[in-house]
């Protein structure tokens, strides 16, 4: 926090500027620097590997934070959200080995360090439930079921969100904004040296989709508006607080679709709001500005150049800690306020790695690693512990073409633990067959590394974190069997349409995510995916045993939370309406418990079962698509022999190599 905290002109002398700042023009550049999605990523390290990975972690990003604060002369230090989930030192801190409440948590301890100014709540700040959320920020949400009057160990700055409200008290859940009273450094038209406050606004904004993808939690409990309309009602009152600027945080990305309250992706449509000085994105895990010569965001009113989304400084800066965002605002001062001159304000981001090949990262900040030391080690000794073994690499590496290979005994552990419960305790629908789904969670958007790839030998916790990555719980859902195809159909959206008389390369890959790549893995199911057909009409030969799945044919699919109740862009029905029980337990954990229960994992049992396949088309030029280099061998170990390497290097700069797959085979 580079910026002197006075708030009045008395104190101007002691933040090191003249004590008489006569009414004179004066400039001067706020460089406000943003972290996003973090993901509780404090160290660099992988703890489903046990190993150091240098291209992410907060401490790293902390050395950029320093750099740029040596920089520039006013800095202001913003996150914007999902800050608290995402590895297994979470999970520990949160729900193995709950932290007390005079403990600060992990990443905000980590946070303090270079002490943060504000920020605003991710999505996934909410995947421990209210009273743990409570409970980090330092208490007093007056919502149900949590102790407002806890006074514990906060986060250490501010913290605002003013889409999200408290069903019981009609109030915003966390204070909507702040208005930060600093003092900036800048000069007067005759370029002498003059200290002069500032008020800064900090308004923040989080996704709507908490309220379904979290609803077990939040139902009834909390409201959610759109960010546009929580914009429009608080900026006036910001700006009547007295602030001179305003720094918009949006847990939320770039859609170029047309606007709703309910819009996962609003940035477009917030930077339009009047009063916004500089927008922090997020949620996407994207880039922006992006100057490369194939920039994600490139829709109306996006400026990659400079920096702008309809005219407004913004920036995406990433995840993970791999990049610092940096918006440089040209103040001007007419001797009573400041104002933004948009035209002259940059926006960049930085990156811990400095160079490509080979590849090279900012050094560690050595103040983080200490701060947290005592979880970090802690989390190690309990991602360590034993549950069983396995035969076989375990890996996503070639899930996209048909490997079910970390899939199945995910499938496995869903469908097993629905089909007891249902026979147990709802004979309502006890008689429909229990199927599951799963999807390849880590499916190398993030590089090389990011696989799930579990080495044969023993099985740990880790491992299970790895083969399951978020922190969903189970959940059942009734389905016919339309809605299987329909599903189905939209899983299929992962790929592009193939043309078979094409000669030159064609990616099999879209932008599709691989974590909506839903499949099914067991003999019981059978589906072919027609890649040279458009989206909507490519699953073919459907059965269930054998026999054509009838469309009013009823099933009961083990799947996630996540997927239950905000998947309707799958099909209508799976926006928690078909839900028929929401269990209370982790697929993680249901996925540990079933390991223990069968500890020898084989390829024959728990690996080998292709419920789908690639129509086969014979196709006049290759068929390409992505994955980790050295990799040939797991496919052929899993009976892929339809697929070849054609580059070590696949030209993308993450690291992967290009391989081909032969869909005549």
């Amino acid at each position: 926090m580079a910026l002197c905290t006075a708030g009045v002109l008395a104190l101007l002398a002691a933040c090191g500027g003249s004590d008489d700042p006569a009414p004179q023009p004066a400039q001067a550049t706020l460089a406000v620097l943003a972290t996003t999605d973090l993901h509780n990523n404090v160290r660099s390290y992988d703890y489903f590997k046990l190993a150091a990975d240098p291209s992410y972690g907060f401490e790293r990003t902390a050395t950029l934070v320093r750099q740029a604060r040596s920089e520039f002369a006013n800095t202001l230090l913003v996150d914007n959200g999902d800050t608290l989930q995402g590895t297994a030192l979470a999970d520990y801190e949160a729900v193995v080995n709950p932290i007390p409440c005079t403990q600060q948590h992990a990443m905000y301890k980590a946070m303090g360090a270079l002490q943060y100014d504000a920020g605003t709540l991710g999505n996934h700040e909410f995947n421990y439930g209210l009273p743990f959320l409570n409970q980090v920020l330092g208490g007093g949400l007056d919502v149900d079921g949590v102790d407002a009057s806890l006074k514990c160990a906060g986060p250490g700055f501010a913290m605002v969100l003013a889409n999200v409200k408290s069903n019981k008290s009609n109030q915003p859940l966390v204070q909507p904004y702040a208005v930060l009273e600093r003092t900036v450094q800048a000069k007067r038209s005759d370029g002498t040296a003059v200290a002069l406050p500032i008020r800064i606004g900090v308004i923040g904004f989080t996704t709507p989709g908490i309220l379904n993808w979290d609803k077990r939690f939040l139902e009834g409990k909390v409201g959610v508006e759109g960010a546009v309309e929580a914009a429009t009602r608080y900026l006036p009152e910001v700006r009547a607080k007295g602030a001179d600027i305003v720094i918009a945080l949006l847990h939320g990305g770039m859609d170029a679709g047309p606007y709703a309250p309910s819009m996962e992706n609003p940035g477009l449509h917030l930077a339009k709001v009047a009063g916004i000085d500089a927008l922090v994105m997020g949620h996407q895990h994207g880039v922006f500005p992006d100057r490369s010569a194939r920039p994600a965001y490139t829709q109306a009113g996006v400026d990659n150049a400079a920096g702008t989304v309809h005219g407004v400084p913004a920036v995406m800066p990433s995840s993970w800690g791999k990049a610092l965002g940096v918006v440089q605002l040209a103040l001007r001062w007419d001797g009573a306020r400041w104002s933004v001159d948009k035209t002259s304000s940059k926006s960049e981001l930085r990156n811990i790695q400095t160079q490509a090949s080979p590849a090279q990262y900012v050094a560690v900040d050595a103040s983080i690693a200490p701060l947290v030391e005592a979880p970090h080690q802690a989390t190690i000794a309990y991602v360590q512990q034993p549950i069983g073994s396995t035969d076989f690499r375990m890996s996503t590496l070639f899930a996209d073409v048909g490997d079910p290979g970390a899939i199945q005994i995910v499938n496995a552990a869903q469908q097993r633990y629905v089909a007891a419960y249902i026979q147990a305790n709802l004979p309502q629908v006890a008689s429909l067959p229990v199927l599951s789904v799963s999807a390849p969670f880590k499916s190398g958007f993030q590089g090389a590394g990011d696989y799930t790839d579990v080495a044969a030998g023993n099985l740990a916790i880790y491992n299970a974190a790895d083969l399951y990555l978020y922190p969903n719980t189970v959940y059942a859902v009734k389905v016919n069997g339309a809605d299987i195809q329909q599903w189905l159909e939209v899983a299929a959206r992962r790929f592009n349409r193939i043309d078979p008389a094409a000669t030159s390369e064609q990616a099999l890959i879209s932008t599709f995510p691989g974590y909506n790549f839903d499949m099914f893995t067991t003999p019981d199911i059978q589906y072919e995916i027609d890649v040279t057909q458009a989206q909507g009409n490519r699953i073919r030969n459907l059965t269930y045993l054998g026999q054509p799945i009838v469309a009013t044919q009823e099933f009961i699919i083990a799947t996630n939370n996540y997927r239950a109740t905000s998947g309707a862009s799958f099909i209508p029905k799976l926006d928690g309406s078909a839900t028929v029980w929401a269990s209370p337990d982790a697929n993680r954990d249901v996925l540990i418990n079933h390991i223990r229960a069968n500890p020898a994992v084989t390829r024959a049992n728990d690996g080998a079962a292709r419920s789908w396949r690639f129509t086969r088309v014979a196709t006049a030029g290759p068929v390409v698509f992505s994955s980790a280099p050295n990799a040939l061998p797991v496919a052929q170990a899993a009976g892929l022999s339809n697929i070849s390497l054609l580059a070590a290097d696949d030209g993308s700069g993450r690291g992967l190599s290009k391989y081909a797959v032969d869909l005549s085979r």
